[in-house]
C-alpha cells in the first residue's frame, strides 16, 4: 500500500484545525445524556419552548434552561421569540443527521423496521439515548476525531501513514488507536509487521460526515 503525503490530500478531506475543534466542542456539549435528549427532542417536534421541552423529557424547567443555554452558546440552538414566549430550535446540520444515524443503528438492533424508513422520526427510549451520549464522549476529542477523519476518507491506514498525514505524534496515533478500537470504532488486520487500520460504521462515523457536510454548506464558514 503505497503511503500518501499530506499535500496530496484533498483539502475537502482534512478541515482546518480552527473548524474541528469548533465540532469538538459541539460535541462534548451534545455528549451528555439529558442535552442529546433535548436535540433529539427538537429534532423530532420541531421548535418548541422551554416548558413544552421539560415536559417531553421529564425534567426540571431549569435544568432544561441551563442547557439549552450552554448549546446556544455552542451554537447547536438557536431561538425565536414570539411576544413573551422564546422558542428553541436546532441550528446545525450534524446534530440532526446524528439522530438518522442513531434511529438506524436502533432498529437494526431491536428489529423495529419503522426506525429504517427514511424520513422516520420518533423519540427513542431513554436508556438508549443515553448509551449513545455516552459513545459520543467517547470520541468527542480533537486528535481522536482526526484520526477518525482520515480513516472516513482514506480508507484502511497503518500508523505511520496515519502519523504522515495528521501530523499527530506516533506515540498519541498509536495510544488512540487502541482505545478507539477497544470502543469498537476501529478495526484492525495484521499484514506482515504492519497493522492497518479501519473505522467502523456507526454514530462516529456519520458524525465526521455532518461535521463536513456542514462545513460544506457554509462555505468554509462553520
Amino acid at each position: 500500500m503505497s503511503k500518501t503525503k499530506l499535500s496530496d490530500v484533498k483539502i475537502k478531506c482534512i478541515l482546518p484545525p480552527e473548524i474541528m475543534e469548533r465540532a469538538v466542542r459541539g460535541l462534548t456539549y451534545i455528549a451528555h445524556p439529558l442535552r442529546l435528549r433535548i436535540l433529539e427532542y427538537l429534532d423530532v417536534y420541531g421548535m418548541s419552548s422551554v416548558s413544552a421541552i421539560a415536559n417531553g423529557v421529564g425534567a426540571e424547567q431549569m435544568i432544561i434552561s441551563q442547557s439549552l443555554r450552554k448549546m446556544r452558546e455552542s451554537e447547536l440552538v438557536r431561538t425565536h421569540r414570539r411576544g413573551i414566549f422564546v422558542y428553541y430550535e436546532i441550528c446545525r446540520d450534524y446534530p440532526a443527521s446524528i439522530f438518522v444515524c442513531i434511529r438506524k443503528l436502533f432498529g437494526h438492533m431491536t428489529d423495529q423496521f419503522k426506525f429504517l424508513r427514511a424520513g422516520y422520526k420518533e423519540v427513542l427510549p431513554t436508556d438508549y439515548t443515553t448509551m449513545v451520549a455516552n459513545r459520543i464522549k467517547l470520541f468527542a476529542n480533537f486528535d481522536k476525531l482526526r484520526i477518525l477523519e482520515y480513516l472516513t476518507y482514506h480508507g484502511e491506514s497503518c500508523v505511520s501513514e496515519i502519523v504522515n498525514n495528521t501530523g499527530i505524534t506516533q506515540i498519541k496515533v498509536s495510544q488512540y488507536l487502541k482505545k478507539l478500537s477497544d470502543d469498537d470504532f476501529v478495526k484492525s488486520r495484521r499484514d506482515g509487521r504492519r497493522i492497518y487500520y479501519e473505522i467502523t460504521p456507526g454514530v462516529h462515523k456519520t458524525t465526521i460526515g455532518c461535521i463536513h457536510k456542514r462545513y460544506d454548506n457554509c462555505g468554509g464558514n462553520f
